[in-house]
């Protein structure tokens, strides 16, 4: 999926980089949903996790962006939801990734919405 930026890097290698930063913070329920495989695509993944308190969603937001800019040379193309910290949207083109405090995650229930997609769940690290 390209948006005007000529990347160096697939969308499964951004996926890596995410995946190790929504974990490094210990991002609860980590699922992705392969978006691509659907019809219309807006994109090829869409990652979603959640945090405890708004506190935590802030250190994943963090973590997936050092690890994203250290490795990959990458900024999300937008991020909203910082104000707040219940559901905050990281825009990486090819992937979107959703980060929810527990309670805007049960309500919004994006796993369900985009039930068609092929979706991998990620064990949580102890």
């Amino acid at each position: 999926m390209d948006r005007g930026k000529q990347e160096d890097f697939t969308s499964e290698q951004l996926l890596d980089k995410i995946i190790k930063g929504i974990q490094d913070k210990k991002g609860r329920d980590l699922l992705t949903l392969k978006i691509s495989e659907i019809e219309n695509p807006i994109c090829d993944y869409f990652v979603i996790c959640h945090g405890t308190s708004s506190t935590h969603v802030d250190a994943i937001v963090d973590s997936v962006e050092e690890h994203v800019r250290k490795d990959l040379n990458e900024k999300p193309y937008s991020k909203e939801g910082m104000e707040n910290l219940t559901w905050v949207l990281m825009d990486y083109a090819s992937i979107i990734i959703h980060i929810f405090q527990k309670e805007y995650r049960d309500f919004y229930n994006l796993e369900d919405l985009w039930a068609d997609a092929p979706m991998q769940s990620y064990e949580e690290e102890l």
